[in-house]
């Protein structure tokens, strides 16, 4: 199937007993066992099937078989927020002693994340500047379990050469995680280019109407688990009777990452997925591929009005010819640059503080991917958490405004625009 009939349909099995024709919402928290040997079995994981909602449900299972035909993965699994898939993704190869390398333009929470939670539990993030693909094979040691990397950073909207860093990955036999929320599948596929294993927040342009969160991890499913440094694939898991995830899946050995994090962070830590919550980015699957043609056509044409106009001192959008990303973004983008925009307001602080109160049709709202146009001040709240040297690293400055463009007309988001900035 082509992507848009994928995003109608992949995943669904039309139920025989209520043949209905959309997608039902499982809202059940245990399933019954056709008998004691079946509960044994899929306790043992013998066969594959419901137990509780917690560790997966019908409803949700079709939304991880279409996000993975989407994305051209081997298989995904929902979980309940982006930071949630991030967190899980990064502990299911790393545990006390391992390091990760990570570009340091990451969205603040993910930032924060790294920089101060993981060390609690004994794994060092280093981050490095991704602009130039050298700097994570210079930071790689006998420690490092994983690179880490954002299609598009957030919110200095960087964009990473994929394919580079996929190889400095590849050559020295690490998995490539990439957060690719910026950059649905219909823009861009990372598992194409070198990446392993593709992160989404669902809640933002999946979803794309900001009425639920969500995150969702895809293994690609080309990975080679068995080097004996990735411990906790090698050696025999004690809780499911020794069972070591590279070696004894039969033919489910090629999506072992997924099924790890499925059987051990979902299992015993809980950030599992509200099935409402699975519907609703059903829902939103169903016309990303429009959506993301208008977010894009409305984001390139906002960048360009605001690149002429005199209260604005400088324009971050990927697809505008001359920008730093231009290059690098048309090599890789080829449906649409995207929806989110940066811009530098000339007044600095209170100039934004000013530009932001005067908007009428954006909402300021700590969100990005929705239908609606969005707008926010992130070294004052999103980033904010980030020091100064920090701020500086990541490309954020207190003019910067983060533009979230929505779905409306053009003329009502570029007059709203104009008006605050004549405010």
């Amino acid at each position: 199937m082509q992507f848009e009939t994928a995003a109608l349909h992949g995943g669904q099995k039309v139920e025989q007993e209520t043949l209905s024709r959309a997608v039902p919402i499982h809202r059940t928290t245990a399933y019954l066992f056709k008998s004691t040997e079946h509960a044994a079995n899929l306790f043992s994981l013998k066969e594959l099937g419901n137990i509780y909602t917690r560790l997966g449900n019908p409803t949700q299972s079709i939304l991880e078989e279409r996000m993975a035909l989407l994305e051209g993965g081997a298989a995904s699994l929902a979980l309940s927020s982006g930071t949630s898939a991030i967190f899980y993704s990064i502990i299911n190869i790393c545990q006390a002693g391992d390091e990760v390398v990570a570009a340091n333009n990451l969205y603040g929470g993910t930032y924060s994340q790294f920089n101060s939670i993981l060390p609690q539990f004994g794994i060092k993030v280093i981050f490095v500047d991704p602009t130039n693909p050298e700097n994570f094979s210079n930071a790689i040691t006998e420690k490092t379990r994983a690179l880490y990397c954002e299609t598009i950073g957030n919110p200095g909207l960087t964009m990473t050469d994929i394919e580079a860093v996929g190889k400095i990955a590849k050559d020295n036999n690490l998995p490539l995680i990439v957060d690719a929320t910026f950059t649905p599948p219909c823009l861009f596929r990372p598992l194409e280019h070198g990446a392993d294993i593709v992160i989404h927040s669902l809640t933002k342009w999946i979803g794309g109407h900001g009425t639920s969160i969500g995150g969702i991890v895809t293994d690609g499913g080309s990975f080679d688990w068995t080097d004996p440094k990735f411990t906790l694939f090698n050696e025999p898991d004690l809780s499911y009777h020794g069972l070591r995830y590279a070696h004894d899946l039969g033919e489910m050995n090629p999506i072992a990452f997924a099924l790890r994090m499925r059987l051990v962070p979902l299992r015993n830590l809980g950030a599992c997925i509200a099935p409402d919550n699975c519907w609703a980015f059903l829902q939103g699957m169903e016309t990303l591929s429009l959506r993301m043609e208008r977010h894009s056509l409305n984001g390139l044409a906002v960048a360009e009005y605001l690149a002429n106009h005199d209260a604005v001192e400088w324009v971050n959008y990927p697809g505008l010819p001359g920008s730093a990303n231009f290059e690098t973004a048309s090599r890789y983008l080829k449906n649409g640059f995207g929806g989110m925009v940066t811009f530098g307001i000339k007044g600095g602080l209170e100039s934004g503080k000013n530009f932001i109160e005067s908007l009428k049709l954006f909402s300021h709202v700590a969100n990005v991917g929705d239908a609606k146009s969005l707008a926010i001040h992130p070294a004052s709240t999103t980033h904010s958490q980030l020091s100064a040297d920090q701020l500086q690293e990541s490309g954020i400055t207190d003019s910067m405004i983060r533009l979230s463009v929505g779905i409306e007309h053009i003329d009502d988001i570029v007059e709203d625009l104009l008006q605050a900035l004549a405010g």
